[in-house]
């Protein structure tokens, strides 16, 4: 569960370029991991690392620090792909 005072915190978001709060990131990736961005964006304002640490297993954690981020068209053409199946 996350806290109240951690998921009303807001930043910019790079991929839709507006304000969004930090819960909008733990549930916007592929519905197993938070976004694959939420450490680089968030890293400066609170210990983020340490929080996923603590609300993701070993694993997940692993996982979604090791992963490489997509090419842009590649996440271009994932989202043509879901709105097409929506």
């Amino acid at each position: 569960m996350m806290e109240p005072e951690i998921t009303q915190k807001e930043t910019r978001c790079p991929r839709l370029g507006s304000i969004i709060p930090f819960s909008y990131c733990m549930k916007c990736g592929d519905g197993r991991f938070p976004c694959g961005k939420v450490i680089d964006c968030w890293w400066e304002i609170f210990d983020i690392k340490g929080y996923l640490e603590q609300h993701l297993s070993a694993e997940d954690f692993q996982e979604l620090v090791n992963r490489k981020p997509k090419d842009k068209v590649s996440s271009i053409l994932e989202l043509i792909e879901q709105a097409k199946k929506k």
